[in-house]
């Protein structure tokens, strides 16, 4: 595993990246304010159809990182390959620029996804993980390995304010679930249920960023996109999305899973433990509180 020299220099280099991503984020929310949601007639490399707004966001985040000099390499979705930058620099940075931009339409909230890996694009090398909500104001999560919990920042006009520092209690009571239900396994269809049987409230906006963000700001709960019929793969991306937020998760005392069933069988593995192959690969993926987690996990 890649490590930075000292403690000194890889909060320093953070502190670099996070300002960028602080600027870039108030340039992205300023460009949203102007975009109607329209689509452009080209694909990503996963074959969605691009909407001006991610290719406008992609944009602004290259031009917020290619003059930091701690930074190697950047991927973002809406790209096939990485980017080099510097040949000397630290860090890879992967990040969905603009995610759930399909929400947009219905004036639905979007956010962006950031992995700051040390070293190449792999979940052991992952120092720091961030996420932006843009909605009635600018959020910023921002989680790294020089302390526990997530420090929530929003922007009140002037600078980003700390407002709290994000930390999962044991069980929640939100249930957020992707995929279409009718492609869902038995297990994970009798398992959702029984939550919903439970008392947990359905909290589910098709945004990956607002939905992980609204339970952690409730401090507790599950985010699942199962395997499915249809894409029994997920469609989630592990560098830009799954693992971001699976280090997010871990860092505010939660869990994030990969949970296969096989003969009757369920078994878990840690999202940071999973190797892509691919920088585009996915994987099915459930975030949470650990009681949440476990309880899906056996």
């Amino acid at each position: 595993m890649f490590k930075p020299h000292t403690s000194t220099t890889l909060q320093q280099d953070l502190e670099s990246i996070f300002t960028s991503i602080k600027q870039a984020s108030l340039d992205i929310y300023a460009m949203l304010q102007k975009n109607l949601g329209e689509y452009t007639e080209s694909t990503n490399v996963t074959g969605d159809t691009q909407l001006q707004a991610d290719v406008q966001a992609d944009i602004i985040l290259q031009e917020a990182f290619k003059n930091i000099v701690c930074i190697k390499q950047i991927c973002s979705e809406e790209q096939e390959n990485a980017i080099p930058l510097h040949k000397n620099g630290l860090y890879s940075i992967a990040y969905d620029p603009l995610d759930g931009s399909s929400l947009m339409g219905a004036n639905l909230s979007v956010g962006s996804i950031f992995g700051i890996y040390a070293g190449d694009f792999l979940p052991q090398n992952l120092v720091a993980s961030a996420y932006v909500v843009y909605g009635m104001v600018v959020g910023i999560g921002f989680a790294s390995l020089l302390k526990e919990g997530v420090d929530y920042f929003t922007y009140n006009g002037k600078e980003f304010d700390l407002q709290k520092c994000l930390r999962l209690s044991n069980k929640g009571k939100l249930n957020a679930t992707g995929g279409t239900q009718k492609n869902w396994s038995k297990a994970h269809k009798m398992k959702i249920e029984s939550l919903f049987n439970a008392g947990y409230r359905l909290r589910y906006s098709g945004g990956m960023v607002p939905d992980l963000h609204h339970i952690l700001v409730k401090g507790g709960g599950l985010f699942s996109y199962p395997a499915t019929s249809d894409a029994p793969n997920g469609k989630l991306r592990m560098l830009f999305e799954v693992f971001p937020f699976a280090f997010i998760f871990e860092r505010a005392g939660g869990k994030a899973v990969f949970i296969s069933e096989l003969e009757s069988k369920t078994t878990a593995t840690p999202l940071l433990e999973l190797q892509p192959k691919h920088l585009h690969d996915t994987t099915p993926c459930y975030f949470g509180s650990t009681w949440e987690i476990d309880f899906v996990s056996h």
